[in-house]
């Protein structure tokens, strides 16, 4: 019989006596299960914040701040004028540039349903915000006029924190703002923030600057002119950077450390599931000792009982990345949770958890080596049970 045709005879067997070791075989597949559904739990907050931050920026936009975020930066009002008068800005048909200068304030709320503090991103637009973001769309409601105290709110912030419909008041220092309509950005970080005219906003700070400039580009290719302009200007002191480059760069220490905590849970939780692998294959082994010993006494080869101990173990993995797969997706399906878009910033993202093929690759990947592992450490003492110790455990 040839080496496959072995192997393919042994694994029958085997599989087909996993339900007398019921017991054992299901620590392996819980065991997996729960590792897979941590790492795909945590890797879906790292992947869905990571989206949602990096959705916002487009390469034929652009961001001009005068610090090293947006946060922190200061422009005047003539710096503004120079920036939008830039060469390979759009402009509307009009002749007016497509760009806004932009203010931010973070205020304090209290979330509706659980009475607790909150805080979220009001941004003061400019005339031409939305022909610059056309991705924003409001979906109900009217825009807010300039000059009022009236906002519009994203669709995401609205659902976090409740109790933010139309008509409503928010209250803040300066007294209160009507909400006047309720947006969607497809699902940037726009949606995680409330849009107001920049002239209110900056009265309600008793600010003179504002934080950036975002404009439109005629062309992506354009942005390298007008960065170029902006740097070799002696009166302006900023930094031009593509919009969606710009949301990679505020958004990856964040990322980064929600990675290294995914993938330090999900090591701590494997190297605890490999262990019980490792005891839980062993017990297999020792339970099949007279059928090994048999079977290797009628002629099957080491090679055959070593890959038929092995692939049980990832037949058992398997089962448990599928189950462990399966359980992250109920609890997280439709989960949205928020955090800071970028470290020292007051910012904040609503974001929904995302389970993407790379995550399934990982999970998956995951419990099998685990169970690879696991499957090697027990063929090798599967080999090492002699045919006549074997056949003398009755």
């Amino acid at each position: 019989m040839s080496s496959l045709r072995q192997i393919g005879a042994v694994t029958t067997l085997a599989l087909e006596t996993v339900p007398r070791r019921l017991g054992t075989s299901l620590v392996v597949v819980a065991g997996t299960a729960t590792t897979v559904a941590v790492l795909f739990s945590a890797l879906a907050v790292a992947t869905g914040f990571t989206k949602a931050a990096t959705k916002t920026g487009r390469p034929d936009r652009a961001i001009v701040v005068g610090g090293l975020s947006e946060a922190s930066s200061s422009i005047s009002r003539e710096n503004v004028a120079t920036i939008m008068d830039a060469p390979g800005v759009a402009h509307t048909a009009t002749g007016q540039p497509i760009a806004s200068a932009e203010t931010l304030e973070s205020i304090p709320f209290t979330d509706s349903r659980t009475g607790l503090d909150a805080w979220a991103t009001v941004r003061g637009v400019g005339s031409e915000a939305l022909q610059l973001r056309r991705e924003i769309q409001l979906v109900a409601g009217r825009l807010f006029v300039p000059g009022k105290r009236e906002l519009i709110v994203g669709r995401d912030v609205e659902e976090r924190l409740g109790g933010l419909p139309l008509g409503s008041d928010v209250a803040l220092p300066d007294g209160t703002w009507r909400v006047v309509g309720i947006f969607s950005s497809g699902g940037g970080s726009r949606d995680s923030e409330l849009l107001t005219d920049a002239s209110s906003l900056l009265n309600f700070g008793h600010r003179k600057g504002f934080n950036s400039v975002s404009v439109r580009l005629v062309e992506p290719q354009a942005f390298a002119r007008f960065s170029v302009t902006l740097a070799s200007n002696p009166t302006l002191s900023v930094n031009a950077q593509r919009e969606d480059e710009y949301y990679k760069q505020m958004s990856r220490p964040i990322s980064q450390l929600l990675e290294i905590t995914a993938y330090g849970i999900g090591g701590i939780m494997a190297f605890g599931a490999a262990f019980g692998a490792f005891n839980t294959m062993s017990s297999a082994v020792r339970a099949r000792r007279i059928e090994i010993a048999t079977l290797r006494a009628i002629g099957y080869g080491e090679r055959s009982v070593f890959a038929s101990v092995v692939i049980e173990a990832l037949v058992l993995g398997l089962a448990g990345a599928l189950l462990g797969a399966f359980t992250a997706w109920l609890l997280l399906d439709g989960a949205r949770i928020s955090t800071v878009v970028a470290t020292g910033t007051p910012l904040h993202i609503t974001f929904g958890l995302e389970v993407g093929p790379r995550t399934v690759l990982i999970g998956v990947l995951c419990a099998l080596g685990i169970a690879a592992s696991a499957g090697i450490f027990a063929a090798r003492q599967a080999l090492q049970i002699s045919i006549a110790a074997g056949m003398r455990k009755t």
